[in-house]
């Protein structure tokens, strides 16, 4: 299945074939569309000058200079609605998978036992906390088949079927109806307040 979860060809070719792009992706997914947030990847890509075809290489981003990063994160249009704090982060996210992963994003899901493991595995990488955890892990599921037992149970209602999250974008009708959804929990969350 092609991913739709960013705006151009290369940007969701670059989320399929690169788990790091793709876990930078999720990092970026807030406070900017999801469309943005999983396209800013490739463009990541091109300005650090990785040919097309190549993965982005969490070793190389952990020890670029941070004022690098940060100008390609800032640079128009910026890969980010906060450049500096998002720069930060993607680099504390690249550094911890050299020191934990061996270097490869993949190394997170590769021969995780059960769900549980693996949302605890998410929500220990920097920039990830449980929610945002299971709302990839949900993402690994349903569009990259990373099923390990209990996958469904420890993703909550984002393993389940509907459009909840950027896991249940799959063309451009189910990104409209996870935009609606989102909208209406946030104004349920409003009217609670």
């Amino acid at each position: 299945m092609a991913l739709h979860l960013a705006t151009t060809d290369e940007g969701n070719a670059l989320l399929e074939r690169d788990p790091l792009a793709l876990l930078l992706g999720m990092l970026l997914d807030q406070q900017i569309t999801m469309e943005k947030a999983f396209t800013s990847p490739s463009v990541l890509a091109e300005r650090m000058g990785v040919a097309p075809g190549e993965h982005l290489d969490a070793a190389a981003i952990a020890v670029l200079p941070p004022d690098t990063l940060l100008e390609h994160f800032r640079t128009p249009p910026a890969l980010h609605r906060f450049p500096g704090s998002m720069a930060t982060r993607a680099q504390q996210l690249c550094q911890a998978i050299v020191d934990d992963w061996g270097g490869d994003a993949a190394n997170v899901w590769t021969g995780v036992d059960d769900g549980a493991e693996l949302v605890r595995r998410i929500a220990s990488l920097p920039g990830f906390g449980d929610q945002k955890a299971r709302i990839f892990v949900a993402l690994l599921a349903k569009q990259f088949g990373v099923t390990p037992p209990g996958w469904q149970e420890a993703t909550g209602d984002y393993g389940q079927p509907g459009h909840r999250s950027i896991a249940d974008v799959v063309d451009d009708e189910s990104r409209v109806k996870v935009r609606e959804f989102k909208k209406a929990k946030k104004a349920q969350l409003l009217e609670q307040a």
